[in-house]
């Protein structure tokens, strides 16, 4: 639980309970979550509650939002000492036919040199297709 609330400081995020628990149901997931994955395994908190606290941990670099196409935001936590940052930002795989999206954590984003005056912020890199668990069930 320390181990937590240092980590949420070290972010300029203010350790309350609420904040504790999610950041500890966002441990538990290995790839990337969406927020309805949250809400199941924190049932006690409402929608609105995680949505905050999700938005607020993506914009202090705790986890990264990526938008796939699917309708539905998914999060991925950031791994390297808990933060991600711009020169680390990887691709993402979304499998058209389970619907899941997976981080490809070693396929790093291509740096691109935008015209002066362009500000980079953010990258996404999404790559659609047919996962393997799916392409062995429908070679």
């Amino acid at each position: 639980m320390e181990e937590i609330e240092n980590i949420l400081a070290s972010h300029d995020v203010r350790p309350t309970a609420v904040r504790i628990l999610i950041y500890k149901a966002l441990m538990q997931f290995h790839d990337t979550f969406s927020m309805t994955d949250v809400e199941t395994t924190t049932d006690t908190l409402d929608k609105s509650t995680i949505f905050r606290t999700l938005t607020l941990f993506a914009e202090h670099h705790l986890l990264h939002e990526i938008e796939d196409g699917s309708g539905s935001k998914k999060y991925c936590m950031c791994h390297n000492d808990h933060e991600c940052r711009v020169d680390e930002l990887h691709c993402h795989f979304y499998c058209e036919s389970c619907k899941k999206t997976f981080c490809l954590d070693d396929a790093h984003i291509p740096p691109v040199t935008t015209p002066p005056g362009f500000i980079a912020r953010h990258a996404e890199y999404i790559i659609k297709g047919t996962c393997p668990s799916c392409a062995r069930k429908h070679p």
